[in-house]
């Protein structure tokens, strides 16, 4: 989500060793330019009814432990793999990225675009069968907003609503611009008409809670969520397995398959799908070859999954020497990215061509980033106040404290060749490396963004806009936001996708990230197996799948 979602890339070929229960959000087929939603208004696609047919089968997988279970808190791409199937919002992205029906079954909004009021589906309930309310709405989000919470992303995705700040900041614990008109009913007021505000919607944060629940149990009460969507946690072993367990009545339709088994051990994923261990897997680097030769008995199962996601390394902009463009810059030239992606990564990852990721509107394939020059990037950093006095630099990335991977390798020595700066690579646990970053503590760190949802705002914005909590670079440009600002607002779809492409370009040549690589999943599905397709975004998608053993 990564859900936005923040995706940890210690190993730049990890991308292509996917955790396939959180696989996230490729925006491929958003359809058009413009950014818009499809659904917007009560012209909504209607929700599915209930099945009779009882769910069967169970799909097994290879996973990660989540960080979270608090749809509030979400940050990373494993936690919302899961946060997406035991909880929902109002809204939905459906497998073609278009804003469907989920707790509301349709909505309206106001000729002035500042108002929506949304319509609950009667059939809406918990999985312990108490109908949710539009009250339960109201408090989810302002439990979000809470400070108490200590949410990185909510105001990110929930503070266009009136008053959201101020429960952020702690001047009030009521979210002013939400109203409860009866039951069925919510009346939520924006700043401001936004065409990409449903979207934010299908985020985690603004999935419904369980205020009984948390009342009750407020520290533990994720060990068994009493959510809203298509399955339960019915098991979570640390480190060993989890298991989620088909919710028969969810309100959208019973899914077809019984339970999702996630591995959360190690070992080889190949190894034990072939072994028939696992189901579903992803394919390493050095496997991917094989794979993909005709002759091998596993190239029916190989699929591809181009991914609306980026691998970049980004600068703190507020700590010695990334306070300076010139070192930004000198650090970006001195990379050829290119190569790495040819060489090292056998050509399975495409380098980036720009921050905004192919199937986003706005981006292009021509290539904007700053060019691999050594000469440059030497002069850069002569150039900077930095010059013969470069402090020790460290690149933070998440790890075990293993091996540094190859591709991490061969960036840090174009910097060593190129530059004659030596950086020191540090590894951290997950939950360590995100809270660092947030408190500002490290001078670059490298990270993958996965698209929320495909508009670009996902991730110029949120990312770039300096008063966000998510801006981990601390980049802080008045033209930038100023830019920022008008696209928030503007009518005319090409004309915001240009102002967004406009600041894309800005970005690039301050350099507050360097991007390296746009990401893609390879994958291998038994044969067994009917429904699975690979999301192009963290998106529920386990209740069409169906596993019928021979």
């Amino acid at each position: 989500m990564s859900n936005k979602l923040v995706l940890g890339a210690g190993a730049v070929a990890a991308v292509l060793i996917i955790g396939l229960a959180v696989i996230l959000f490729v925006v491929a087929g958003s359809g058009g330019s413009s950014g818009t939603p499809a659904a917007t208004s009560s012209g909504a696609t209607p929700a599915s009814t209930v099945s009779g047919t009882p769910a069967a089968g169970d799909l097994r997988v290879r996973a990660s432990d989540p960080l979270f279970l608090d749809p509030a808190v979400a940050q990373d791409a494993d936690s919302a793999g899961y946060i997406v199937e035991i909880f929902s919002g109002l809204v939905r992205l459906d497998k073609n990225l278009k804003i469907q029906p989920d707790l509301a079954e349709r909505w309206d909004l106001s000729p002035d675009g500042k108002t929506y009021t949304f319509h609950l589906n009667p059939k809406a309930a918990f999985q312990d069968g108490r109908p949710v309310t539009a009250g339960d709405v109201k408090y989810s989000w302002e439990r979000a907003l809470n400070p108490d919470t200590a949410s990185v992303t909510a105001e990110n995705f929930l503070g266009d609503i009136v008053g959201a700040k101020d429960v952020a900041n702690g001047t009030t614990k009521q979210l002013s611009g939400v109203k409860v008109i009866d039951d069925q009913t919510l009346q939520v007021a924006i700043d401001a008409p936004k065409s990409y505000f449903l979207y934010k919607l299908t985020y985690p944060n603004a999935f419904v809670v369980d205020q009984k629940q948390i009342a009750a149990n407020p520290r533990r009460w994720t060990l068994k969520p009493n959510g809203t969507g298509p399955y339960m946690l019915k098991e979570w072993k640390l480190g060993d397995r989890l298991v989620l367990q088909a919710n028969e009545h969810f309100y959208l339709g019973a899914p077809k398959l019984k339970t999702v088994t996630f591995l959360l051990s190690g070992g080889s994923s190949l190894t034990t799908y072939q072994d028939g261990g696992i189901d579903v897997t992803g394919v390493g680097l050095a496997d991917l070859a094989s794979v993909q030769d005709p002759s091998s008995p596993l190239n029916k199962q190989y699929h591809k999954a181009d991914n609306a996601a980026i691998d970049y390394i980004g600068f703190n902009t507020n700590a010695p020497p990334f306070d300076d463009p010139k070192v930004r810059q000198a650090f970006a030239m001195a990379v050829d990215r290119k190569k790495i992606a040819s060489v090292v990564l056998h050509g399975a990852i495409p380098a980036a061509t720009g921050i905004i990721p192919p199937g986003v509107p706005g981006y292009t394939p021509d290539d904007k980033t700053l060019p691999y020059d050594p000469a440059k990037a030497k002069q850069l950093l002569g150039q900077s106040k930095y010059a013969g006095k470069m402090p020790q630099i460290t690149l933070a990335e998440t790890g075990a404290g293993g091996s540094i991977a190859d591709a991490t390798q061969a960036i840090v020595q174009g910097w060593k060749q190129n530059l004659g700066v030596d950086v020191k690579v540090q590894q951290a646990d997950a939950a360590t490396f995100f809270q660092d970053i947030d408190q500002g503590k490290y001078q670059m760190f490298h990270l993958g963004w996965i698209m929320d949802y495909p508009d670009p705002e996902d991730i110029l914005d949120v990312l770039f806009y300096s008063k966000s909590r998510q801006n981990s670079s601390h980049y802080n440009n008045p033209q930038v936001d100023a830019k920022l600002l008008q696209a928030r607002t503007e009518a005319d779809p090409n004309k915001r996708i240009a102002l967004y492409q406009d600041i894309e370009k800005m970005l690039i040549q301050d350099a507050p990230w360097m991007p390296l690589f746009f990401e893609t999943s390879y994958y291998l599905v038994k044969p067994y197996v009917s429904g699975y397709e690979l999301p192009p975004m963290v998106i529920e998608h386990y209740r069409n799948v169906t596993v019928n053993h021979p």
